[in-house]
């Protein structure tokens, strides 16, 4: 088979700036490149119930029966629409169900409860589906803990150099000699999940004017937390300290990051955590959350450091550490360019991700449980 017709599944718009769209946009991108024929079908995002309901449309079976594909991709995301329509499409079709999985919704840190809510419709989909493409070991691990067996799957991790990223290592040095505050840097939409606010009160904790924040991302999608948020700044009076310049790409991001020193996210459960490794490639070492699969790439006091949420204190000592050690800066950077340089491309990620599909599509990985990176 040299041609593939191929469905993709997502909520919304695929050029949203969040990881996961990003990683099911370079996807898509690269599968077309190698002449596959990729479809998007965009699904109607509503409250997590409502999706549920999905299941249940006159239209939805029916279109991906007689589409004709080869092969059905599925962003993870839209588990709730579809934990019952696989079940069915599985009985009227022959071609594969593949889910891209980013994180495994009823894994991460949240109230107890809610979790087993998720856990009753998650569960039953990966029982739906018949195999994974994983951003990381620690999601597929999730997954196998959930499903209590292992689907065929391969993890194809993210890659970095979407922005591009330095040439070398020169002016790493350079800039962290530079006088003036610490630069730091939050790439993240303003959510609950992404732990800016505990952050932000971190930062009210140290000397005024020793360090600078950046944050990059929407301040739209959550309008009731984005206010908590405004609310603790004018309340630890560091409007002067902290710019919020709203959804950033390309170029832009790329200027962001060439005038930062750290990048900064330690309360944010990452099922990869992409905007973590583009940063690096721009010499900025990382300050990440020790939970999730961060730090499958940031290696603690090596090219970052991690923190565990339940010892927050350990945030302001590693910052005051690199405002005050600049040479400590420079090697932590110059580590962190390293990681990029020897982290996969996209093209190499694709190229794995292609040949795992086009297997598929053949039935030639009937007996296979895994593929990892060599």
């Amino acid at each position: 088979m040299k041609h593939m017709r191929i469905g993709l599944i997502i909520y919304d718009r695929i050029d949203a700036l969040t990881g996961g769209y990003i990683y099911d946009r370079m996807l898509v991108e690269h599968l077309r490149r190698y002449g596959h024929r990729v479809e998007i079908i965009s699904l109607s995002r509503h409250p997590y119930a409502l999706n549920i309901l999905d299941n249940f449309s006159s239209k939805l079976l029916p279109g991906l029966i007689s589409a004709g594909y080869d092969l059905l991709l599925q962003d993870e995301l839209t588990h709730p629409s579809l934990w019952w329509t696989n079940q069915r499409l599985k009985k009227k079709s022959q071609f594969p169900v593949v889910a891209i999985v980013h994180q495994v919704l009823c894994r991460q840190p949240r109230n107890g409860l809610l979790n087993r809510l998720y856990e009753a419709v998650e569960r039953p989909y990966f029982s739906s589906i018949d195999a994974c493409i994983c951003n990381s070991s620690s999601t597929r691990r999730n997954i196998e803990s959930l499903t209590l067996r292992s689907l065929p799957s391969i993890v194809a991790f993210p890659a970095g150099d979407r922005l591009g990223s330095l040439n070398s290592t020169e002016s790493i040095e350079s800039r962290a000699r530079e006088s003036g505050p610490l630069k730091l840097i939050f790439v993240g939409n303003v959510l609950p999940n992404k732990g800016l606010l505990p952050l932000i009160e971190d930062l009210s904790g140290l000397p005024e004017g020793s360090w600078y924040l950046t944050v990059v991302g929407s301040l739209k999608m959550n309008p009731v937390y984005c206010g908590n948020v405004k609310k603790a700044v004018a309340a630890a009076k560091l409007h002067n300290q902290i710019a919020f310049v709203g959804p950033q790409d390309g170029p832009e991001l790329v200027s962001q990051l060439s005038r930062s020193h750290v990048f900064i996210m330690p309360y944010s459960h990452e099922g990869f955590g992409m905007a973590h490794i583009e940063a690096m490639g721009f010499g900025l070492p990382v300050i990440g959350c020790a939970d999730g699969a961060v730090r499958e790439f940031v290696k603690h006091e090596q090219n970052g450091f991690l923190i565990h949420p339940a010892d927050r204190q350990k945030t302001l000592e590693y910052l005051y550490r690199l405002n005050t050690d600049r040479h400590l800066l420079s090697d932590l950077g110059r580590a962190a360019w390293k990681t990029f340089q020897e982290h996969p491309r996209w093209e190499d990620t694709v190229d794995r991700v292609e040949k795992f599909l086009r297997d598929l599509a053949c039935n030639k990985t009937a007996n296979e449980k895994k593929i990892d990176w060599p």
